[in-house]
């Protein structure tokens, strides 16, 4: 038997899962690591922490298979994207900046303003706080010392993959989808380094390689922290919403991806990338592969929040999520129910936007306020879905996966809200799946991404439309669009001091 070894490497969770050829899960192990808040609006990590716990979630979970560690033919890594990870000359951790970080905000909104035009016309982006170039930006004008130790600009799983190999190297979906290259070319540009003021970070930036090349092999040091063979091949590796699409089988030219995660992630596969600067980016990950992406903060974290806040205090469940489901799968769809804004986290659109729920009466239940949580997250995604095809990228169908997939209810709200089929992924973890599938087509097992995902990938359930839930939605999208509007000036209000 051959085995793949996928990483899945979060803002905090590493996970390490070993699949076989045919795409099924053997063993997975995931380990929390811990998020500093030095400062508000500053996230950060610890480098060290971040690799001890990638060494010991993949020790773990070859333990768990009991498999021989020769037996994997390659291994892949995905990781979240932008943020900003920094090593010095020597390689040693330098900085640890997630995704999630707001230091920026100025420095991104000033650059947006001056050159956001030139931007996206040669990124395909414009900038914004989290993005990785605005942070070696921010980086570089108020803690110039760091700048000037730094050796390497990395990516999250970058650094696990310098780690594993001793290779410095990024790949060409992570650094597009962080701004840093001209595409449709997909390759470092001078003219963009130099809108983002950093003409001399030329220095820094990573070799830059296709996401399933073979980089090299797993190193001695990295082989006894791991357990893995030295020499292993590890390739190198993707953006995760690129991983997470082909991990729940979609690559083609026209097929989308809806992932409802911590993010709202929407996207569609072309041959050429979308040029709309209403669309928020478009990543590429070979030749006549680009992926076009609608998404903000605003999916599945609302019901995590929900979770946490209200139905795990003093341990009242057993099983959280599935009382969440239960409460909803109770409760009849009326015109009356309540509308919620899935803002906990902000929104693209408003910069002040904050959660609500609106229009709740003395005969709602537990049941109704989830409904109202799980049809706003769909209305967020449906903003997504309607940007994507202003653009001429229309979605016929999707395959929905990340934590609002496995619900027994939200699928159905999905493909009844959106107006289009729905289908769910059988795997759980298709990010760290589709790190393998890459792992695979980069060692010879498979001939392309095709045909690698039709082996390793299958559906578990298909959601259609139901036609009489047609006005109901669209009836009740107008209404969560006019509050959208009527809230702007209240939602301003709560940033102002008094």
């Amino acid at each position: 038997m051959t085995y793949l070894l996928g990483l899945d490497a979060g803002n905090t969770v590493i996970k390490a899962v070993l699949f076989d050829a045919n795409g099924r899960q053997c063993a997975m192990h995931a380990l929390d690591g811990r998020s500093e808040t030095p400062r508000p609006g500053y996230v950060e990590r610890n480098l060290d922490e971040l690799w001890s716990n990638a060494g010991e979630a993949i020790r773990i979970c070859i333990g768990k298979a009991g498999i021989d560690p020769s037996k994997i033919a390659g291994i892949g890594c995905a990781g979240h994207g932008n943020g900003l990870y920094m090593t010095d000359r020597d390689g040693a951790p330098l900085l640890g900046i997630q995704s999630l970080d707001n230091r920026a905000a100025g420095h991104a909104r000033i650059m947006a303003e001056r050159d956001g035009d030139r931007f996206y016309a040669l990124c395909r982006q414009m900038p914004w706080p989290s993005q990785t170039p605005s942070l070696m930006g921010w980086i570089k004008a108020n803690v110039p010392d760091i700048y000037a130790r730094a050796g390497t600009a990395m990516l999250c799983k970058d650094f696990i993959t310098f780690r594993l190999t001793g290779e410095r190297v990024s790949d060409i979906s992570d650094m597009s989808g962080c701004g840093l290259l001209r595409l449709p070319e997909g390759d470092y540009d001078d003219e963009l380094l130099g809108l983002y003021g950093l003409e001399d970070a030329r220095r820094m930036l990573p070799r830059l390689c296709d996401p399933s090349e073979v980089v090299g092999g797993v190193c001695d040091e990295a082989a006894r922290a791991t357990g893995l063979v030295p020499g292993t091949p590890v390739i190198a590796g993707y953006f995760d919403v690129i991983a997470s699409a082909m991990g729940s089988g979609v690559v083609r030219a026209g097929e989308a991806s809806i992932i409802a995660g911590t993010w709202s992630i929407n996207q569609v596969f072309s041959h050429e990338p979308v040029n709309d600067p209403d669309v928020f980016m478009v990543s590429a990950f070979g030749p006549g592969r680009f992926v076009n992406i609608e998404s903000s903060a605003t999916s599945a974290a609302n019901l995590e929040w929900y979770v946490r806040e209200f139905v795990e205090r003093g341990a009242a469940h057993g099983a959280p999520f599935e009382h969440c489901n239960e409460a909803v799968g109770a409760v009849r769809p009326a015109a009356d129910d309540p509308i919620f804004h899935p803002f906990l986290y902000g929104s693209r659109t408003a910069m002040h936007a904050r959660a609500g729920l609106y229009g709740v009466a003395g005969w709602h239940t537990e049941g109704h306020v989830l409904r109202s949580l799980f049809e706003g997250v769909m209305f967020e995604h449906r903003r997504h879905v309607n940007v994507l095809a202003n653009a001429g990228l229309a979605i016929e169908s999707a395959v929905l996966s990340g934590g609002g997939s496995r619900s027994d209810h939200w699928p159905q709200i999905f493909a009844d809200g959106l107006g289009i089929p729905v289908t769910t992924a059988e795997a759980r973890e298709t990010g760290a799946l589709g790190a393998a599938i890459g792992a695979g087509v980069a060692t010879g097992l498979f001939g392309s991404y095709e045909t690698a995902i039709a082996a390793m990938t299958r559906p578990r359930g298909r959601f259609e439309p139901d036609p009489a839930m047609r006005g109901h939605y669209d009836r009740r999208y107008a209404i969560y669009q006019r509050l959208n509007e009527a809230m702007g000036e209240i939602w301003s209000a709560f940033g102002k001091s008094a």
